[in-house]
């Protein structure tokens, strides 16, 4: 391989120039090159990887080169430090820090002239606080006197360039906020006299429970029309969470973003918890309060591109484009209008892995699921690519930066806190994303299975349930990466937008405004409410080993989500959740709930997420059945709409012969059902000579029964 390329490394874990970036760039796109061309080869190494998935075999050097990728600029970016943590400093370093003179704040504008300080402290003058010029673009001023600056003041840093004058927000701000008269936002100085006081015990122990996750926006949480705060979500929503036996929370929308419509995925200031929904100690109050609960709690993180407003964000802070950002049209992404990192940047690298770690010091948060991952990982953002062959994984379009940085970031991760959570969002289904970096993976813990909610999206409109395909069924939910965890959902948090349409609502439609009292059935909402619990039951059961909810869905929230804009004349009446419906007990969203409360309740009795995969039993087209095991329970689904079968044999050679009784129904009348399954019929599994070992059922229409083995 060609000789190292080692980065000089200052004090603070900045490289010095960009110059050096450049060629550091240009050096190995020409190693990739020489690579392809045969002319370098490669020591080849054993990577677990290649045994677990033995068709990567054809690909061994492309995992060595990025496996010496990864370590490359580890070490470059290390120098004489020991580990990760020690290098990811850049939040103890950059900003507004206390001295025992008064002030120090420190900025990195490697493109600026010229900086200078400017807020409430000076009365906004331009020239009386300049910063001074530090090697490796960095610029710092000290401030003398205790109260030169004070919580709650505002300020942004002046930056010059080629004569031309901008006015930005710090990189490292902790609070930004909205002015109230020309609606710009500003940087807010946030040192609180009493620092909070944390009374919860710390990361949560992730690695040693099931992870129930329950995905949820803190501004839409509430049923008021207007923005819920982190306070209310804390009081308020925490205890449903918990109730409904989810063991985890995944926040939406966290890092400060200006557009409130943008979901939180146009982010502009890394460091800032967003202020729409309150204060940094309102989310550390909310944070707490989870952890007191048993909950862990989890950041939706978005490293994969960046807000490009200039005035709030972090696009051409130093006056220059490519500060953080690729050149040209690369560092722009063709269907976000986003700005696109540069993870080939050492500085870059520093700036994001320093901000995971500001989340995990500063906030506690027990993980993070990492937005755009596989945009990320292709020059072509995976736009329009169907990945239906390996060689789409491991080509010229692979982003071999970003891949490096992914690994990093779960290095740092997991060397902070061994039990951190992460989860990659990633459709393309990139081998080795959830494996341990030293077998030739990611690191990532889970990756989120993205094609199961397409599935039944799809399935529940183009297919009559009569001649629903139940062996794709059976490949859809079934199919993953061997040894690569997966995180199952029914249905996104997109599909719930507006333009799209929740599970329930596509299959009730207008029905949801009129048929959802208890006293009132129909064809329609029949249907749509025995399909609600079989999906959601067969994508815990089967396809997954950590399940996800999108908040509200669990009980078939009706409608859309749309945020207030100029085009719905900035109304707030879908953008909130309506808790009332489950708790009036006149409507039938009340046996979703409860179906989803008691499907959660016997996945964690049994440890169902710890179970290795389901094992197939039988797959009936004709009637629409399938019937798998999965750790010590049987499983059986009867999708037909109208075909009752009344002796349907269920097989039992994974369990074995005895007794068994019916432990679980989704035709409880607590579901909504009509009680047609006893849970105190014994039923007596015996060897067949034509139909092997098991016992006869009644297995009614658009109904799922679990069955235990008794001891």
């Amino acid at each position: 391989m060609a000789e190292r390329f080692k980065a000089p490394v200052l004090k603070t874990g900045v490289v010095n120039s960009h110059r050096e970036f450049e060629s550091h760039s240009f050096r190995h796109f020409c190693q990739w090159k020489d690579l392809f061309m045969g002319k370098i080869k490669v020591k080849k190494t054993d990577y677990k990887i290649l045994e677990i998935d033995p068709w990567l075999k054809p690909f061994t050097s492309d995992i060595e080169l990025r496996m010496d990728r990864y370590e490359e600029v580890r070490e470059g970016l290390l120098g004489g430090k020991k580990d990760l943590e020690s290098f990811a400093d850049g939040h103890k370093k950059f900003g507004f820090f206390r001295t025992k003179t008064g002030w120090l704040y420190r900025e990195w504008a490697p493109g600026a002239d010229a900086v200078n300080l400017i807020g409430d402290f000076n009365k906004w003058n331009r020239t009386s606080h300049p910063l001074e010029l530090r090697p490796g673009g960095i610029w710092e001023i000290e401030l003398k006197g205790k109260d030169v600056l004070k919580h709650g003041q505002k300020v942004k840093v002046q930056i010059i360039r080629n004569g031309r004058t901008f006015d930005r927000i710090p990189l490292y701000i902790h609070r930004v906020v909205q002015d109230k008269k020309d609606k710009s936002f500003v940087g807010v100085i946030w040192a609180p006299e009493k620092a909070f006081r944390w009374t919860d015990s710390g990361y949560r122990d992730n690695k040693n429970n099931q992870l129930f996750i329950y995905e949820a926006h803190v501004g839409m949480a509430q049923e008021k029309g207007g923005i819920g705060s982190y306070r209310e979500f804390a009081d308020n929503i925490l205890p449903r969470i918990v109730d409904d036996g989810y063991t985890a929370v995944q926040l939406m929308a966290i890092q400060e973003h200006p557009y409130y419509a943008s979901f939180g995925y146009q982010v502009t200031n890394f460091f800032a918890s967003s202020s729409w929904y309150g204060t940094p100690d309102d989310l550390k109050y909310l944070i707490n309060k989870a952890h007191k609960l048993g909950l862990s709690v989890l950041i939706d993180i978005v490293h994969s591109h960046a807000s490009a407003n200039t005035a709030e964000g972090i696009n051409m802070f130093d006056g220059t484009r490519t500060q953080f950002f690729l050149s040209g049209n690369a560092g722009n992404h063709p269907a976000w209008g986003t700005k696109l990192f540069n993870y080939a940047k050492y500085e870059v690298i520093h700036f994001l892995l320093s901000n995971l770690a500001y989340w995990m010091d500063e906030f506690h948060f027990d993980g993070f699921r990492f937005d755009g991952v596989t945009s990320m990982c292709y020059h072509d953002h995976g736009l329009g690519t169907d990945f239906m062959s390996y060689d789409k994984y491991f080509s010229l379009n692979t982003d071999v930066d970003a891949l490096t940085y992914l690994q990093l970031a779960n290095e740092l991760i997991h060397e902070k806190n061994p039990n951190a959570i992460t989860i990659a969002e990633d459709m393309s289904g990139m081998p080795g994303m959830c494996l341990p970096i030293k077998w030739g993976g990611i690191g990532f813990d889970y990756r989120l299975a993205m094609g199961i909610p397409d599935y039944w999206a799809k399935s529940v409109v183009d297919e009559r349930d009569e001649k629903r395909d139940m062996h794709r069924l059976w490949h859809e939910l079934s199919t993953r990466r061997p040894q690569e965890k997966s995180v199952g959902y029914t249905e996104s948090h997109d599909q719930a937008l507006v333009g799209d349409k929740t599970l329930i609502f596509r299959m009730a439609d207008a029905e949801m405004y009129t048929g959802m009292n208890k006293a009132y059935h129909s064809p329609v909402i029949d249907r749509a409410i025995a399909m609600h619990k079989l999906m959601r039951l067969a994508t815990l059961s089967l396809s997954c080993e950590a399940y996800l909810n999108f908040m509200g869905n669990e009980f078939g929230h009706p409608e859309w989500i749309d945020f207030p804009r100029e085009g719905n004349g900035w109304d707030f009446k879908y953008a909130r959740r309506q808790w009332s419906l489950v708790d009036n007990g006149f409507l039938k969203y009340e046996w979703l709930n409860n179906f989803d409360k008691a499907m959660i309740k016997l996945a964690k009795k049994y440890r169902l997420m710890n179970k290795p995969a389901a094992e197939n039993l039988w797959i009936d087209e004709k009637n629409k059945v399938i019937a798998f095991a999965r750790g010590e329970l049987l499983f059986v689904f009867n999708f037909h709409p109208s075909n009752s079968l009344t002796n349907f044999f269920l097989h039992t050679h994974p369990t074995g012969l005895g007794e068994y009784t019916a432990i679980f129904s989704s035709d409880d009348a607590d579901f909504g059902g009509q009680e047609r399954i006893s849970k105190k019929y014994v039923y007596y599994a015996q060897e067949d000579e034509k139909r092997g070992q098991g016992f006869e059922i009644y297995l009614p229409c658009r109904t799922a029964i679990v069955f235990k083995k008794k001891k």
